[in-house]
């Protein structure tokens, strides 16, 4: 092509090539701004963009001057064009580089590596077919086809590759990508721009030099603008399985579409096809090898993570050591093995104390102690774990002895003082041992122990207790018992006993105490010691205490309407005690029933006091404002304080019955302190009832002590309600009632006869006894006044004492 006007042309492509100075500055001063991976970026942008001006600058200059020299000439000077090709090459590859490096285009320099490859696949494809439509058969440029201007064809194949990088930002890069794919395609226009130069310089295209000259400001300008506020790293988001080169099938069909035409039009595939060709193939290989690696990598991570979690599922964070399941896995793995092996089950006593007086904080202290303890002192072979809470385990290969022996150090370690930063903690551990000879069920060793260690905390705690195959069957029956007594009271099961309480000496029944009686179809009789601690433990006491406050107050209305002066006693369970409207309940149950409320007495055991006294006493408040009378039940067991019992709302104390059945003294008196609890009781205006009377010696040694009232088997077992009213009846029909005969006129004992017999009848005064209203809410004769299953007895009729 022959220049027609090339002094105006070139002019004007120097003075557009100026343009693009103010954008290279303006990278370099904003690389200046940034810090870390963006400085880094923006600095070899700007560094490659000068190198660009400056090479496309000084070929240009160069063309004009060869021009001035001699004018008419055409521009074709191919080491100048070879020179600008190479600079602007340069200069091109080092905008790829910052590209890649910048926050968002990679998170990786081997990201960065994966991105120029698959750029490379997209480029040797675009190369190839470009070479089969402008050099094969197609040859769409004809006459024109730069045949002999090698300078072009280096910034034309980084034209190519600028193109196929841009295409793979664009759909790998990570957020914000639009600033990525920005950059990416000034990039490319740049090395558009260095193609059009060289090919303008090597073939005299004038129009190709004033292209280049427009297209390289362009470029530079939009890298500039884009990469302004790419200031802050981008967090990656893509995943290693989604790194795949499935967007290389499209690259490799064009290749495959472009080859099939290239032959069946008659064309020879020549250097620059096979070279693409050969690209692709070394391309693919390289990209693929670097997906295996990446698969790799990430499979050897997943494991790692996954052990790790593993890891962390079978450990208890707090203190390091194996949690329930890492216990179980390690019980499991030893099931295949031989020899012995035993499990010590612990538990801290009054755990609970310190975090609620101390804090949570001091708690994890002191477990994580307690895990240094154990680790410190374990055996290499042993597994120590935490099971929850407050519970510890350790497993040691062992037999049953050496277990004790084990557990006996582990009770000594574990009771030591706690030095924390708070202070001193005391605390003391009850154990469990269950051991087995031969390997067996993991699962059943881990119940022994726990087994063992709930008959440890019920025995007294702070011991150790080895495993006996009774728990098991203790286990199981309390299983049932919890099970069938949910449905006890729907299916009347339940039944109520009333055991008298009488006049001492008379032996008069006055009233009588409410006691519950579980008759199981398939069970049998179920003692009260058994279910009662079952109900109170599941919850369902209160369910149970309800229905004998109603059934007792049933029944006490109808002795009322018959005429009988009598009152009936029930017991209250704690957990009833502490219901906040337990006293709108009891309320309710005496009005529905028409029950005058003195004439019922709510017992409370004396192991409530050892609660929450405060609290207590204002339950018992509530209730005495309805006006039932409160009974405290098993004075003496060793729970009330004397300053508890003057602060403690009640009307009766119900002497326990191993005061009254107390042996004879150093003293030579019987029951001491029987006399001690009357004379207290008086003194304090109470109404005292002693329990468990069972022999004539004992009424003697209360009657002695100058207490009025009387409950236990010498005067009767419980007994059902008809039973009872048959007494009641028997009482009122009398006209005299029991006095002792003077002395000197006792007649003799009859033979067979006991003390009971040594009493006549005189005339009765049952109405002085109405303020006296004794009893609790157990459902349990506390006293063990339960006779055999067929022995079932009444007092003695008056008839029977008449006949002495």
């Amino acid at each position: 092509m022959t220049v027609h006007s090339p002094s105006g042309v070139e002019w004007a492509a120097l003075a557009s090539l100026l343009v693009a100075v103010p954008a290279v500055a303006l990278l370099a001063f904003s690389g200046r701004r940034h810090t870390g991976a963006a400085r880094r970026a923006h600095l070899i942008l700007a560094a490659g963009g000068a190198v660009v001006v400056g090479a496309a600058l000084a070929g240009l200059l160069s063309a004009v001057l060869a021009h001035s020299a001699a004018p008419g000439d055409r521009l074709h000077d191919n080491a100048l064009g070879s020179a600008v090709a190479v600079a602007m090459a340069l200069g091109t590859a080092t905008l790829f580089a910052g590209t890649l490096l910048l926050p968002g285009a990679s998170e990786t320099t081997a990201a960065a590596l994966r991105h120029l490859l698959d750029g490379l696949v997209i480029a040797a494809a675009a190369w190839f077919v470009g070479w089969v439509l402008v050099v094969g058969p197609t040859r769409l440029l004809g006459d024109r086809t730069p045949y002999g201007c090698l300078p072009l064809l280096l910034p034309l194949g980084v034209a190519v590759v600028a193109g196929g990088l841009t295409t793979v930002l664009t759909m790998r890069a990570h957020r914000p990508r639009h600033i990525t794919v920005q950059v990416g395609a000034g990039v490319t226009l740049v090395a558009v721009a260095a193609t059009a130069l060289a090919g303008g310089i090597c073939q005299a295209w004038t129009v190709a030099i004033l292209l280049s000259a427009v297209l390289l400001p362009i470029g530079l300008t939009a890298v500039a603008a884009a990469v302004r506020d790419a200031d802050r790293p981008v967090a990656a988001t893509s995943d290693v399985t989604r790194r795949g080169t499935g967007y290389a099938f499209v690259p490799m069909i064009a290749m495959v579409v472009a080859a099939g035409y290239h032959v069946s039009a008659g064309g020879q595939f020549q250097g620059m096809g096979v070279a693409a060709a050969c690209v692709e193939g070394l391309v693919l290989v390289a990209r693929q090898y670097l997906a295996l690696g990446d698969v790799r990598r990430y499979a050897d991570r997943l494991r790692e993570r996954e052990a790790h979690f593993r890891e962390l599922a079978h450990t208890d964070p707090l203190t390091g050591l194996a949690n329930r399941r890492g216990l179980l896995r390690a019980l499991r793995e030893q099931d295949a093995g031989d020899g012995p092996r035993a499990l010590v089950a612990t538990d801290l006593d009054g755990f609970k104390n310190v975090n609620d007086t101390r804090g949570h904080d001091v708690g994890d202290e002191v477990l994580a102690e307690v895990g240094r303890r154990l680790r410190g002192n374990l055996r290499p072979d042993g597994v120590a774990a935490r099971l929850g809470g407050d519970e510890f385990a350790v497993l040691i290969p062992a037999g049953a002895d050496q277990a004790r022996a084990a557990a006996a150090t582990l009770l000594e370690l574990l009771s030591r003082p706690y030095e924390l930063s708070t202070g001193t903690v005391f605390l003391s551990a009850s154990i469990g041992v269950a051991a087995e000879e031969e390997r067996g069920d993991a699962t059943a060793l881990m119940r022994d122990a726990d087994l063992a260690l709930r008959a440890a905390k019920q025995r007294g705690k702070n011991r150790v207790e080895p495993y006996d195959a009774r728990y098991d069957s203790s286990l199981r029956r309390r299983s049932i018992l919890e099970h069938e007594l949910r449905g006890a009271i729907g299916r009347d099961e339940f039944r109520l006993v009333f055991q008298p309480v009488v006049t001492v000496p008379t032996m008069r029944p006055v009233g009588g105490e409410a006691l519950l009686r579980w008759r199981h179809p398939e069970l049998g009789a179920v003692r009260p010691d058994e279910f009662i601690p079952v109900a109170e433990e599941s919850g369902q006491i209160c369910e149970i205490g309800a229905w004998v406050l109603d059934q007792a107050c049933r029944q006490l209305a109808g002795w009322l309407a018959a005429g009988h002066d009598v009152w009936v006693s029930v017991n209250v369970s704690p957990r009833e005690l502490h219901n906040a409207d337990y006293a709108e309940r009891v309320a309710e149950v005496l009005r529905r029933h028409e029950v005058p409320p003195q004439r019922i007495v709510l017992e409370v055991t004396e192991h409530a006091v050892a609660t929450d006294l405060a609290e207590l006493i204002r339950r018992l408040t509530a209730l005495r404002e309805t006006g039932v009378r409160i009974a405290l039940d098993d004075f003496g067991a060793g729970y009330s304080s004397l300053g508890q019992l003057r602060n403690l709302p009640v009307d009766i104390l119900k002497i326990d019955h191993a005061l009254v059945a107390e042996p004879e003294s150093r003293t030579g008196t019987a029951a001491p302190l029987v006399d001690v609890v009357v004379r207290l009781g008086h003194r304090l205006g109470l109404e005292v009832i002693a329990e468990g009377i069972g022999t004539p010696g004992q009424r003697a040694v209360v009657e002695e002590a100058g207490c009025r009232l009387g409950q236990g088997s010498l005067f009767g077992w419980g007994v059902p309600p008809e039973h009872f009213e048959a007494q009641l009846r028997t009482a009122s029909s009398s006209a005299a009632r029991l006095v002792p005969v003077p002395p000197r006129q006792r007649p003799a004992v009859p033979a067979g006869r006991t003390a009971r017999s040594q009493f006549v009848m005189i005339a009765p005064g049952v109405r002085q006894l109405r303020a006296l209203l004794p009893t609790d809410p157990g459902f349990v004769d506390e006293a063990g006044d339960e006779p055999p299953a067929q022995d079932v007895r009444s007092v003695d009729s008056p008839d029977e004492m008449r006949q002495a």
